[in-house]
Formats: structure tokens, sequence, C-alpha cells
């Protein structure tokens, strides 16, 4: 097999959403600390939404980045949790997907926290090839060629062969 055409995964995010400022944001950022010994990073809202509290700038989020080997040990226990299935709507046009976990508690190797309480967390994988920095570089930005992109079909071709899931139409 061609090297440039090795998939690989490029970045996972993980995502809480609560919704308001205070003693849920800072229980959702240690879970995300405590599940990839990272620092997560709280996320601001754009909109105004006065029925449910929520202006501009507030802080109603948290997330994290993880790359590299990390990334993919992550993502093992990740999929774990998620009992290795995957629907295939979960892929996008890209090769990416997403999926939810209801409760922390389920990943392995991470303990219940009982100041913490259980939190449900969004998963989102980025799955990249040699050459895609090219449509993300400063100078002489390019489109990534057509025959070059991430389908669906390689996404799930490539989860099924290196880590093992499952993908039915429907969970």
């Amino acid at each position: 097999m061609n090297i440039m055409r090795e998939i690989k995964v490029e970045k996972i995010t993980l995502n809480i959403g609560v919704g308001a400022p205070g003693e849920k944001l800072e229980k959702a950022m240690k879970l995300l600390k405590n599940i990839t010994g990272l620092k997560p990073v709280p996320t601001s809202s754009n909109k105004r939404i006065p029925t449910w509290g929520v202006r501009p700038n507030l802080n109603i989020a948290c997330k994290v980045t993880v790359r590299g080997k990390n990334a993919e040990k992550l993502l093992v226990n990740l999929l774990s949790a998620a009992d290795n299935k995957l629907s295939r709507n979960k892929f996008d046009k890209f090769g990416n997907f997403s999926f939810g976990i209801p409760e922390y508690i389920d990943i392995p190797d991470v303990q219940y926290d009982a100041s913490i309480g259980v939190i449900g967390l969004e998963v989102a994988v980025t799955l990249g090839r040699p050459g895609f920095r090219i449509g993300k570089r400063s100078i002489r930005t390019r489109k990534i060629p057509m025959k070059h992109r991430i389908t669906t079909d390689d996404a799930v071709n490539f989860m099924k062969d290196k880590f093992g899931i499952v993908v039915g139409e429907e969970e």
C-alpha cells in the first residue's frame, strides 16, 4: 500500500456541554482532566438565549483535544465504553465520526469519583492522511484532491481493521 494513502487518527476531541457556568462546569473540567491527563479548555456561547439564561461569552462547556499515540490509546478505551459498536450514520462524508458516552464510568481505567457524580461526554474523532497539511498551512493553502480525501467507506474499513469495531446500520 502507498504510504501516502495510509489513514491515521489525527485527533480526538472530548466535549462536555453543561449549559451554565459554575459547579457543573468545574466538575466537567475535572472529569476531562481525569480521563486524558490534559488541561481542558472552557468554551463559551456565541448567542443570547434569554429563556435558557445564556448570554454571549458565557462559559457553558469544556473540551480537550488529544493527538498522537495517546489519542489511539484513549480511542480504544472510549470505543470499549460504546461496546465497540458504531452506527454507520455516525460517520460523516469526510471520514470523521463522533459518538456519545452516556456515563463516564463505562470507560475502562476511569474510576468513579463521588465529587464529580455521573456525567456523559461526546467524542469526536478526526482521521487524516499524510499530505492533509496543505489544506491548513498558512502559505500556499490548497484544497485536498478528491482522490486523496477519506470517504465514509474508507473510514469504516479503517476502524474495522485497526480497532475491530462493528459497524451496523442502526444502534
